[in-house]
């Protein structure tokens, strides 16, 4: 009679190893944390077109028109990014394009501060010209940061818990 306690051929693919588990619960933090701030932020801008236009024109980086144009369609691009994130769905391709929508909020950020601008980044609403007091640069870079961070891991490692990329394709 034999007392060992290893698993079975069968149990081998029933039960996740507790480095990956932890790292599927990482993933679904991620994509939460990435997903409802990109729903948050592109909801406070999608009502407010004339706003949103104004936000990204004040950075100086975009002729006028396409700095509007990038101001109206902002938004909704946020929003699907955000849902899809939520929803786990394509996590891969949606958690690239999001980390390098917040690498470009960065730089943007930077940009504007470096040349002495002084805005709000209209990230959440808002945006245009604000008192060189009332700036938040460090703090706006730090926060996109831990947002491409976030994307980021889910770009390397995009398995992640109650998915629909888990349900629909397996991962």
């Amino acid at each position: 009679m034999s007392t060992t306690t290893e698993p079975t051929a069968g149990d081998l693919g029933h039960r996740p190893e507790r480095g990956e588990r932890v790292k599927d619960v990482v993933g679904l933090v991620a994509r939460l944390f990435l997903g409802v701030v990109l729903i948050w932020a592109g909801a406070a801008k999608v009502g407010k077109p004339l706003t949103s236009e104004r936000a990204v024109q004040a950075y100086e980086i975009f002729p006028m028109d396409l700095a509007g144009w990038i101001g109206l369609t902002l938004p909704f691009v946020e929003i699907v990014l955000g849902v899809l994130l939520v929803l786990g769905l394509f996590t891969r391709p949606v958690a690239i394009v999001s980390t390098l929508l917040m690498l470009a909020f960065i730089v943007g950020i930077a940009q504007a501060w470096a040349r002495g601008l002084t805005i709000d980044c209209g990230c959440f609403g808002g945006g245009g010209e604000i008192g060189a007091d009332e700036t938040q640069y460090p703090q706006e870079i730090a926060r996109d940061a831990a947002f491409a961070l976030a994307g980021a891991w889910l770009w390397w490692r995009p398995r992640s818990l109650a998915s629909l990329d888990r349900i629909l394709f397996g991962h």
